[in-house]
């Protein structure tokens, strides 16, 4: 495909998105139907897509209005790229620029937000709402976690160095790599692909490695999706760990990341069966705030209404936790919000009516702090 050709097909796929189709839906179902289109198009189109929805709002702005073109024009307007080489006509290329095309919209530049979430972001970042607000706008990094139970941080540089898959080490948690060059490639190296390393952020790492967990503990993983987590706190110690989730779906794939690991795992239906655990992590569903540059599409059908149905799981999910904790365990809260709402006024609340339970460690992390947006707590009874 030319870049042009890629251009028109982003424009189509995000007419279907705007129209309400889901972003993985609607560039899965073009990649079907599109079987001419190699690897590096599929990926360029899908940069293009998560682009324009990453700044939906300034697109819209610079590009002529809120629909594909639109949103395709005013991308590459801010990008610096040259339009009429683009939108030629030629080819599978997009139309010709149009006066209203070339005309940027009055006023003032729009934020990247639903307009209801301006103020509660702002209040809840304070002074890092800027920078968090742009972050949201690019490309989030590729980040690796070494599994320190197979490997040492030197050697799996080593290991993925030899596919020229380039990273550095991060200062936010020990664990932690960037991917500087040749991410596309990590799935296919030898270190991936013998558990040296996994997938996952900065932030989530970080959150781990405040985690005091030894050999002789139990651990649950209540709200465990895809098991990230478990895997995460088994690279530091080998406890007994639990995985349970309200959808068992989601943990589909743990089996098979578990043993790539080499960690052992349990799956468990009725967490209270193996009760109690001297940890019990419950990373709760939540807005993803803190990861809307990885699915933008997810902030722009974020409501009101999820919110407030948000905050309620949240609360139930601490309240039935805590029964499953050993008397001296800990109960740890977590979740990839940037909302206050989420996150400290959560855990508030839960110590405002378990006056026994206190907070021992808490910390908002920021996207400045070189992962996603992050929220952790550890709590204790007294």
């Amino acid at each position: 495909m030319t870049p042009a050709a890629r251009v028109q097909a982003a424009i189509e796929i995000l007419d279907q998105i705007l129209d309400g189709t889901p972003a993985e839906k609607a560039l899965t179902s073009w990649a079907r139907r599109s079987r001419f289109a190699g690897s590096k198009d599929r990926a360029a189109v899908r940069d293009h897509v998560f682009d324009a929805l990453r700044r939906r709002e300034s697109a819209a702005f610079f590009g002529g209005g809120p629909h594909g073109r639109g949103l395709m024009i005013g991308i590459l307007r801010q990008d610096g790229a040259d339009l009429d080489d683009l939108f030629s006509g030629n080819g599978y290329g997009p139309a010709p620029l149009t006066e209203k095309d070339s005309t940027t919209s009055d006023g003032e530049e729009p934020l990247d937000l639903p307009e209801w979430l301006h103020a509660p972001m702002r209040a809840s970042l304070g002074a890092a709402f800027e920078a968090t607000h742009d972050a949201l706008r690019g490309r989030a990094p590729v980040i690796l976690r070494v599994n320190l139970g197979k490997t040492t941080v030197a050697a799996a540089q080593e290991v993925l160095a030899q596919d020229g898959i380039m990273v550095r080490p991060m200062d936010l948690v020990d664990t932690a790599l960037e991917v500087t060059e040749g991410a596309r490639r990590v799935k296919n190296n030898a270190a991936y692909l013998t558990g040296l390393v996994e997938l996952q952020d900065a932030s989530s790492q970080a959150l781990v490695a405040a985690l005091s967990i030894d050999n002789s503990m139990k651990v649950l993983d209540y709200c465990a999706g895809g098991g990230g987590k478990t895997l995460a706190m088994a690279g530091r110690a080998d406890a007994s760990y639990f995985a349970h989730d309200a959808l068992p779906q989601r943990m589909a794939d743990l089996p098979a990341r578990a043993k790539r690991a080499g960690v052992n795992v349990q799956i468990v239906e009725e967490p209270q069966a193996c009760a109690p655990y001297d940890v019990v992590l419950c990373d709760v569903p939540c807005s993803g705030s803190g990861t809307w540059r990885r699915a933008p599409d997810a902030k722009w059908r974020f409501t009101p209404a999820d919110l407030a149905q948000l905050e309620m799981t949240q609360s139930e999910i601490l309240e039935q936790a805590k029964t499953y904790v050993a008397p001296d365990g800990v109960l740890v809260y977590a979740t990839c919000s940037v909302l206050e709402a989420e996150n400290a006024a959560q855990t508030d609340r839960f110590l405002q009516n378990n006056p026994a339970w206190e907070l021992v460690w808490h910390r908002q992390f920021l996207l400045s702090d070189g992962g996603d947006g992050f929220f952790g707590a550890i709590l204790r009874k007294k």
